[in-house]
């Protein structure tokens, strides 16, 4: 790749190259310039409740361990052996008291501290320094409102500080109920597409459902064909992004009369916690950086993955009231299966839309092709009652916002 990375990314004309989305050499620099400097999701602190509880998963590319301390503090270090760069933990989950390398057998405490070492005294002489050879740690590893994200970035803002006025849109959906926990286990699947297409889409794009969603819509209930859906849509200069409706459109929820009882009578509550705007008002599409994404309304929340420029992996889980019957966190939980995951209504076109440009981007004149960002250009401004950049919801402002964040850490370098 010999072009300038302003040559392909014009936020501010609303023009970007499809170059991006395609080019080994970009792709290596995303993982180090975005990816190795960003703050990325790494758990919900119900995934892991016990001392010893732990999961695996991938920052960027690089496999990860977390896992809860003594203390309920969490610790998050990478899975490889400073021996020969075995994985640490081939299990997706689990409790451990140690972590032993199934190679050569080091073993490392559950901060990732190197405590034993096969023939320390008469292979290595009494001469290792396990001080140093410790595994390699996540620098800086925060719990927010119990999403637990860490940065290899060992500078830079605090986790609070990088969500800004994000930080209102995000508490809708992490601070709604007292407590809150994740419902049953990930659903994960391989799309083969890059993942700026899902993570900007999460952040920008509504234009998207009233053609690529309708037949999925009208089968939910309701006149989508009629329906005002008025709306906004949310930028920052950190590249989140969110878009949202402020009528009474048709929900995408079917919890059945149990659940829907129950949502009901805690109304109330959430809106005492949030206010009425964000807890009636604002339900949407949103994207924290470079690729965590939820919504609000499904209550579903994922990541994406990157598994080369070309393909991702999807994690999805569902998030509920810990404090809600178990029937009615069973009926969140399928109805965010029926909607938003590998087999859902929704989830399944977008990633046959998805899916499909990446295959059209083989194409030697189609990879060099530009796209067009300019809906809405110029619209955006200040609004009394949200926070941030707000713009109309049939916009693509956070996505120039997207985009001009990816372009300001990929123009700074590792």
């Amino acid at each position: 790749m010999t072009k300038k990375y302003s040559d392909l990314v014009d936020p501010d004309e609303g023009q970007i190259s499809a170059l991006i989305y395609a080019d080994e050499d970009i792709y290596d620099q995303e993982m180090r310039s975005i990816f190795g400097t960003s703050w990325l999701f790494l758990a919900h602190e119900s995934m892991i409740p016990k001392k010893g509880d732990y999961l695996t998963t991938t920052m960027g590319d690089d496999p990860v361990v977390v896992v809860r301390q003594s203390s309920g503090e969490f610790v998050a270090f990478m899975n490889q052996c400073r021996h020969r760069g075995m994985r640490l933990c081939r299990s997706d989950e689990g409790n451990a008291k140690a972590f032993t390398c199934s190679y050569h057998g080091w073993v490392y405490d559950l901060s990732g501290k190197l405590v034993q070492v096969p023939h320390e005294e008469d292979g290595y002489l009494g001469a290792l320094n396990k001080e140093k050879l410790g595994a390699q740690r996540v620098p800086r590893v925060t719990n927010y409102k119990g999403f637990i994200f860490g940065t290899w970035s060992e500078e830079g803002p605090t986790f609070e500080e990088y969500l800004g006025d994000m930080a209102w849109y995000f508490d809708s959906f992490a601070d709604r109920w007292q407590h809150n926990e994740v419902l049953g286990a990930p659903n994960r699947w391989i799309i083969d597409c890059n993942w700026k297409f899902p993570a900007e889409q999460f952040a920008t794009d509504v234009y998207h459902a009233e053609t690529s969603h309708i037949s999925a819509l009208i089968a939910q209930g309701g006149d989508w064909v009629n329906a005002d859906t008025r709306g906004l849509q949310f930028s920052s200069p950190g590249g989140h992004g969110t878009g949202f409706y402020l009528d009474d459109a048709p929900d995408m929820t079917d919890y059945g009369p149990v659940a829907s009882e129950y949502r009901a009578a805690i109304r109330q509550t959430e809106i005492e916690r949030l206010g009425e705007t964000r807890a009636v008002h604002v339900r949407g599409h949103n994207t924290i950086f470079p690729n965590f994404s939820f919504l609000v309304g499904t209550n579903t929340f994922r990541i994406w993955q990157p598994r080369g420029p070309h393909s991702i992996e999807v994690m999805t889980w569902t998030l509920g009231d810990a404090d809600a019957p178990a029937e009615v966190k069973d009926a969140m939980r399928r109805n965010a299966l029926r909607t938003f995951s590998a087999g859902g209504i929704f989830e399944a076109e977008d990633g046959e839309n998805w899916s499909e440009i990446q295959g059209v981007l083989k194409g030697s004149r189609a990879g060099r092709s530009s796209f067009n960002f300019t809906m809405g250009r110029g619209a955006a401004g200040h609004h009394d009652d949200f926070p941030g950049r707000i713009g109309n919801i049939y916009s693509e402002e956070a996505g120039r916002s997207f985009y001009r964040r990816w372009l300001e850490l990929m123009e700074k370098g590792d």
